[in-house]
């Protein structure tokens, strides 16, 4: 009743010039999926993020069971991040410069090569924490070029119309793949090991890369480009630095990706070390996380045009860091999934919000450069969080970096509450 208490007064008094109603609009939850091309690509998606999901989750666990060490769980994410921070702005702006199709069927590509390799290598019993590591970071070259094509593509698949209820259906299927992929996935390292996971991954991208070959998608005339690629991003750069909406927001997405996300890699740590348990209960925790999510996502599709998107953000942003703070204080696997189906809802309350908030207000000429810094800053701080809390994490131990998290994120929903307020006077 606490939680209730607190999300009702926000909802009814953070803004007191307007009027705040909730309705839940169950036959526009799926409007995207009236498009052709968004189908096509919702069904790919769901099933790569599935494979996506089995290969990080046994990728975790082997190299925990391998090293016993959670720094290596946080080398592993940081390897993986480190080309986001190089590459992600040039990938953004290769974004705005070719078809985002084909420079997704590229990395989609990419990524399927590098999911066999490693399969390869634990199928022949020789894999060893360095090579996790190496194609972690050929990994993370390939999202620094597909996340920013990724997120802007969507415009591209609905009318601008449905924009907001693709992106909630982004998440959708995102979270659908974080409940079902970790859970297979521990399934499937326990029955077979952890190479079938890494096969099945692999074989997932082809899903989504047949889905990107048979959509009508229509070609627009490049414009002329006289300008360099490093004054064009530079342009990027300066939009975001002008626009006080979109630096709060992306600002926000640094610091969830690194308290939030950041923390969530050492839940094989957590499985094994506080809850005494294995490879099974890892996939349940990460399970129950996607899960929240997916409820949080569903109910943000079904929301329809209501202007509520600044004022969720900020009850997700409140809630998270209690519901963290419980997880960490408990060491019972009921209540431990219980914790992370809030700390999922209340996270993507934040995240999709985001999202929606910073692609509402961006030019479509620059929608791929501002991505671009969107991205690598998402994906940089996840990088650094998993390094960090890793770190932390071996010498004061999981709980103490989970409370830590907590505090951190809680006063910064306070800051963003008092000092940003144009958030939730948005929609």
């Amino acid at each position: 009743m606490g939680l209730y208490r607190i999300g009702y007064y926000i909802l009814r008094n953070i803004d007191p010039p307007h009027k705040v109603t909730f309705n839940l609009h169950w036959s526009e939850t799926f409007a995207a999926l009236k498009h052709y091309n968004y189908r096509l690509w919702f069904i790919g998606q769901m099933v790569s993020l599935m494979g996506t999901w089995m290969q990080a989750t046994a990728q975790g666990y082997l190299i925990y069971q391998i090293t016993r060490s959670t720094n290596y769980l946080g080398l592993v994410g940081f390897m993986a991040g480190v080309p986001t921070l190089l590459f992600s702005l040039f990938g953004g702006w290769i974004a705005d410069r070719i078809s985002r199709r084909t420079l997704l069927v590229i990395t989609q590509s990419a990524m399927l090569v590098l999911a066999f390799i490693l399969a390869a290598l634990d199928f022949a019993n020789i894999v060893k924490p360095w090579h996790i590591l190496v194609l972690a970071f050929l990994l993370g070259i390939a999202n620094a070029f597909d996340a920013p094509a990724r997120i802007s593509f969507v415009l591209e698949l609905v009318d601008r119309a449905e924009m907001d209820n693709a992106i909630a259906l982004n998440s959708t299927m995102y979270n659908i793949a974080t409940v079902v992929g970790p859970s297979v996935a521990g399934l499937t390292y326990a029955a077979f090991g952890a190479a079938w996971c890494f096969t099945l991954n692999g074989l997932s991208f082809v899903a989504v890369i047949v889905a990107l070959l048979l959509m009508h998608i229509k070609l627009e005339p490049q414009p002329m480009h006289s300008s360099t690629a490093r004054e064009e991003i530079a342009e990027g750069v300066r939009y975001v630095f002008s626009n006080p909406l979109v630096m709060a927001l992306i600002g926000a997405v640094g610091m969830v990706n690194f308290f939030g996300f950041g923390f969530l890699n050492l839940l094989p740590a957590w499985a094994t070390d506080v809850l005494h348990s294995g490879v099974t209960t890892n996939g349940l925790l990460i399970s129950a996380r996607g899960f929240g999510a997916l409820v949080s996502a569903l109910m943000l599709a079904s929301l329809g045009s209501q202007r509520l998107r600044g004022k969720l953000w900020m009850l997700g942003s409140l809630i998270m860091p209690v519901a963290l703070f419980i997880f960490a204080c408990v060491g019972w696997l009921p209540l431990s999934l219980g914790s992370l189906v809030i700390i999922g809802w209340s996270m993507m309350l934040m995240t999709n919000n985001n999202n929606t908030l910073v692609q509402t207000e961006v030019p479509d000429a620059l929608r791929g450069r501002v991505m671009g810094v969107y991205a690598m800053v998402m994906n940089g701080s996840y990088t650094i969080g998993e390094l960090a809390t890793g770190v932390f994490a071996q010498r004061f131990g999981a709980p103490a970096t989970a409370i830590v998290c907590a505090v951190i994120m809680f006063v910064f929903a306070v800051i963003a509450w008092v000092y940003f307020p144009f958030i939730h006077q948005h929609g």
